[in-house]
């Protein structure tokens, strides 16, 4: 199997903008988000599908999704939806979008620039957290 551009971002083999990070998953921003803010948060270990992974696994994933939108409901002032897709990269990962609306989340994704998402890292890195 060929390993997901998931896996070498929680590698450091591809740069991302972290803004959480524990010894089972990582949080990133994404750079194709549907609206502004848009996290991915990732197992570390690579598995295709959320209901493949070990219960540990599992878990550990779920407490980070937990954690990661509440410290974006906090800073962002928004609702946070959770979309668990896993079309586009054969690696687990949950979306969390910032939304004023139900709508908010069923926009096309475009790409984000540089200077937004270093803003929207600044404001939702969680460095105390780990």
């Amino acid at each position: 199997m060929v390993e997901s551009i998931f896996t070498k971002i929680i590698r450091g083999e591809i740069p991302a903008w972290k803004i959480y990070e524990d010894g089972k998953t990582v949080a990133f921003l994404d750079v194709r988000p549907i609206q502004l803010g848009q996290v991915l948060v990732v197992p570390k270990v690579e598995v295709d599908k959320f209901y493949d992974l070990a219960d540990e696994d599992y878990a550990a994933l779920f407490l980070t999704v937990k954690k990661v939108a509440k410290q974006m409901e906090k800073v962002l002032r928004k609702r946070i939806v959770v979309f668990i897709e896993g079309f586009e990269v054969p690696h687990v990962h949950v979306k969390l979008i910032p939304a004023e609306v139900g709508e908010d989340a069923h926009e096309f994704p475009r790409e984000a620039i540089e200077e937004d998402l270093r803003e929207m890292w600044e404001k939702l890195k969680m460095v105390d957290e780990k």
